[in-house]
């Protein structure tokens, strides 16, 4: 099996972009979903923490997560861009990009939880939620393409 070149890897806060969302969202199997107020309304009826809006101190502890896990497992980073609702990361990686995504989303709530001084054991994946689960992996087979995901990052 071989492996693309990058990943370009998002993921959004949780609660801030529900299905049915005005935007548009997408499903588990990566499906569209319309815009629908009624399924927004059974989304958020659904949620378990308040929505999640990164500070500029949060986003700065969710950036260092990221270059630090990065260089802990020899991945390769080109950019991030760690906003208030959502992430963006390119990143070469000899891994699935799933594996990618889980573990940088794992590590950086983690340290989200421990600076905000919340127990861990809490909620269900320590003491809140600070992300939505999965989110969507773009594969980047060749160099122009790269150099697109890398600009678009970070001048988005």
């Amino acid at each position: 099996m071989s492996l693309p070149l990058a990943f370009l890897i998002t993921w959004t806060t949780y609660g801030t972009w529900l299905h049915g969302d005005p935007r548009g969202s997408f499903d588990h199997r990566g499906a569209y979903v319309r815009p629908d107020e009624r399924r927004r309304q059974s989304a958020e009826d659904l949620m378990t923490d308040d929505p999640v809006t990164l500070t500029d101190e949060q986003r700065a502890v969710v950036d260092a997560v990221i270059v630090q896990h990065c260089a802990v497992r020899g991945w390769v980073l080109h950019a991030r861009n760690v906003r208030t609702r959502h992430v963006h990361v390119v990143v070469s990686a000899p891994v699935e990009g799933e594996r990618v995504r889980a573990e940088l989303k794992a590590w950086a709530s983690a340290r989200l939880s421990a600076h905000a001084g919340l127990e861990r054991g809490a909620g269900k994946d320590g003491a809140r939620r600070w992300f939505t689960e999965k989110g969507n992996i773009e594969e980047i087979w060749d160099d122009r393409h790269l150099q697109n995901a890398i600009e678009y990052t970070n001048d988005q």
